[in-house]
């Protein structure tokens, strides 16, 4: 088998072209999202693209920021546009805004991103992404069963392509009600798949790159008993098995981390993690500290760029 650096230098030389394979490949970008914290997968999205190997993927997998990274991509704009996680007019459009609650609004408000700030502020060419080769994958968790699930079907539209970023980021009781898709309810997919390689796999992936956006030395934490206090109201009424794999998806992160390690060790890697360096600060879910985030960008595109490096010339 193809080694993963191996491939990616053999489509870029050979002008291969999402679609168009001569090769029998099949090569995913899977995105771990996180909130704030995916500023360090937009750093290594971008740093990808810069290197001219997007459209040496077959397919885009991401979750909640993830997602939102992987759109980007798809756009064909990402130089112009992944960075804008720390812009202030961005932070102005106040998508994050804890005041909201007292008024009976959301804490983070979906709409305005997708509606306002991706229509307005940073345009968002949804058109491009629906049209893209490259197939587009959003992540959510299905709010009655606590599933994963693959929005890319929906992804037929602008519309739908933006109803699906909005489900894969729903986080409970923080952006309000679940999503709903068809005849379904979605809340955020890092409940049930928060790095999204899983799907890659399972859907025929040969090669699955994984942007990472916790430090190899970091771990997800179970839930607080205050946290699982707040949110059962909300799971009672819109997803109980949603609330259940909330409250376990500590567990899965674990699991994730061990089999991708297990991956990355295989005398021929197909599947490989980048993450942010050791000793790169953390980055809380909604922080709005513009230097920090500005910060994680720059340290993703250059763990990305370095073993971007590696790539036989």
């Amino acid at each position: 088998m193809t080694s993963l650096l191996d491939a990616l230098a053999q489509r870029r030389a050979s002008g291969s072209r999402p679609g168009q394979r001569t090769d029998d490949h099949r090569i995913a970008l899977a995105i771990e999202g996180g909130g704030s914290r995916a500023a360090y997968s937009a750093g290594m999205a971008l740093a990808i693209d810069e290197a001219g190997l997007t459209d040496c993927f077959d397919d885009v997998y991401g979750t909640s920021g993830g997602a939102l990274n992987g759109a980007w991509l798809l756009t064909g704009e990402a130089q112009r546009w992944l960075r804008s996680w720390a812009w202030p007019e961005v932070q102005a459009a106040r998508v994050t805004d804890p005041r909201r609650v007292f008024r009976g609004g959301p804490v983070v408000d979906l709409r305005r991103l997708v509606h306002h700030v991706y229509e307005s502020i940073t345009p968002m060419d949804f058109d491009a992404i629906v049209a893209n080769p490259i197939g587009f994958h959003p992540i959510a968790t299905d709010a009655a069963t606590g599933r994963e699930t693959d929005l890319a079907p929906y992804v037929v539209d602008r519309l739908g392509a933006q109803t699906a970023l909005r489900a894969s980021s729903c986080i409970p009781l923080l952006a309000g009600r679940p999503v709903r898709l068809g005849d379904r309810r979605y809340v955020d997919g890092g409940l049930s798949e928060g790095v999204p390689y899983r799907t890659a796999l399972a859907q025929g992936a040969t090669h699955v790159l994984v942007l990472r956006t916790r430090r190899s030395d970091q771990r997800a934490v179970p839930p607080s008993r205050l946290e699982r206090l707040l949110l059962a109201p909300y799971f009672l009424r819109h997803g109980r098995a949603a609330g259940a794999a909330h409250i376990d998806r500590f567990r899965s992160y674990a699991a994730d981390d061990l089999r991708l390690a297990a991956g990355t060790l295989a005398d021929v890697p197909t599947l490989v993690e980048v993450r942010p360096p050791l000793g790169s600060p953390e980055v809380s879910r909604l922080s709005a500290d513009l230097s920090v985030i500005d910060d994680a960008i720059e340290r993703g595109r250059l763990v990305m760029a370095d073993y971007l490096d590696k790539l036989p010339a």
